[in-house]
């Protein structure tokens, strides 16, 4: 086997440093860190550098995390309960006059010897059942986000993966963007002073409504595509994107955008969860219509003393005192005692610049790095090392979501047990309520084998 080695100047360094410090707006000593850290050694080759990959779940964010699963593995079959959809993806991945395998029953897929990934693009409350099949059937998993539907499903998760020991990576992709990284680790290490103060920014939903009902569009399987939520006759603003603004199926930007920024929240405040939750919906759904809260105000309290609120925008907002020149309607405040850092997708500020600029000390506590998101998901199916969004990260970020939609939706204060996964005390009747839902059969937990 051969390994390659290469070389590179510290002139060459340098300016291969400045350049990318000039194009993304990241310290230069941070670039500096993560250049020295990384490795000049080229990847031996493997079995696995090209394994076989399924899609199960066809729709746009299904293909787009597919199209990116293809950089490193084969799609060979694709699945999904709307025959279009599968059509559309078949398509998208023929490669060399060869097209993958079509499936309506993810089951009949995951008896595959030949696949090994399984990229799972569906509707939030079809991820648990998908991911629980494809880990028991050994498969490694791409999970898009939330990780689930309800904090129980998480802890199927969780278990079912530690005990199959299969490789499974969250879709909350921000972890592997070097800003968000950044931000957490300046907050771990006490760059801001004392944490005080977490605010997520969120874009507020949709309140429509009421909708009508229309006959279920030919080729889609509408029993199917129901699954765990109840039965009811088909309305076009319940299925594909528009799932995600019905409690029964999602849970609003709450567990949209929110299973992003929460995490990145989480990841930085360094705490497996909040110990109070309180939240007040800020308008109510429309009779008929969505049912997800699409105006909210969130607040948590940590062990810790860390307060994190989580509050929805309109497009004129300002970001807790900083305006995002990229236009976004989302984002992360910390605030602590020496300061304040901002960051999103577009835009990474502080009060100080110097808050930014200022290396970290040597032997600074760092997290995992990863610049790939699905690279790291491939790396670790080689590896057999835990990702950089693993099960667990995304059952916890998750949580936060699922937490504020409890709140909203008892409008109670609610106490938190992060250790064992209920609420305790006043009220932790009520919120333990929606802990669990119960499941339609026959797609309930047996379903997933």
């Amino acid at each position: 086997m051969n390994i390659h080695r290469f070389h590179i100047s510290r002139r060459s360094f340098l300016q291969r440093c400045s350049l990318t410090a000039a194009a993304t707006g990241l310290p230069l000593w941070f670039l500096e860190r993560d250049l020295r850290g990384a490795s000049t050694e080229a990847k031996p080759l493997s079995p696995n550098d090209r394994p076989g990959v399924a899609l199960v779940g066809c729709g746009g964010q299904g293909r787009g995390d597919a199209g990116n699963a293809s950089r490193f593995g084969e799609i060979i079959a694709v699945c999904d309960v709307d025959e279009a959809h599968v059509e559309a993806a078949a398509k998208q991945f023929t490669k060399g006059g060869k097209t993958p395998a079509k499936y309506n029953d993810f089951r009949k897929l995951l008896e595959r010897k030949d696949l090994q990934a399984v990229v799972v693009g569906t509707p939030d409350h079809w991820h648990t059942l998908v991911n629980l099949a494809a880990t028991r059937a050994g498969k490694d998993v791409y999970g898009e986000k939330p990780l689930t539907l309800t904090i129980d499903e998480g802890k199927h998760m969780v278990t079912e993966v530690r005990r199959q020991k299969t490789v499974f990576q969250t879709g909350t992709q921000q972890r592997s963007d070097a800003h968000f990284r950044l931000a957490c680790e300046l907050v771990r290490n006490g760059r801001l002073g004392k944490l005080k103060e977490v605010t997520v920014w969120l874009p507020a939903g949709l309140r429509e409504g009421p909708f009508q009902t229309a006959p279920v569009p030919a080729g889609l399987n509408w029993d199917y595509w129901l699954g765990q939520a109840p039965k009811v006759d088909y309305v076009p603003q319940r299925c594909h994107t528009m799932f995600r603004y019905w409690y029964e199926y999602s849970g609003g930007t709450m567990t949209d955008w929110g299973a992003h920024h929460n995490d990145i929240a989480l990841w930085a405040i360094g705490l497996p969860g909040p110990t109070q939750v309180e939240g007040k919906a800020l308008s109510q759904p429309i009779p008929g219509g969505y049912t997800a809260i699409s105006d909210y105000d969130v607040k948590f309290t940590y062990a810790n003393g860390v307060i994190e609120n989580v509050r929805s925008t309109k497009a004129d907002n300002i970001f807790g005192g900083v305006e995002d020149p990229a236009g976004q309607r989302n984002g992360i405040r910390f605030e602590g005692s020496e300061g304040w850092l901002w960051v999103n997708r577009g835009s990474f500020r502080a009060s100080d610049k110097a808050l930014i600029d200022t290396p970290l000390p040597e032997g600074a506590p760092r997290l995992y790095k990863s610049d790939d998101h699905m690279g790291n998901f491939f790396d670790c199916i080689r590896s057999r090392k835990l990702p950089v969004a693993d099960v667990e990260a995304g059952h916890r970020g998750a949580c936060i979501s699922h937490l504020s939609a409890i709140a909203l939706r008892t409008g109670l204060r609610l106490n938190w047990d992060p250790a064992q996964e209920e609420f305790i005390g006043d009220n932790a009747k009520a919120g333990n309520a929606y802990v669990a839902r119960e499941m339609r059969k026959p797609y309930d937990y047996t379903f997933a084998g």
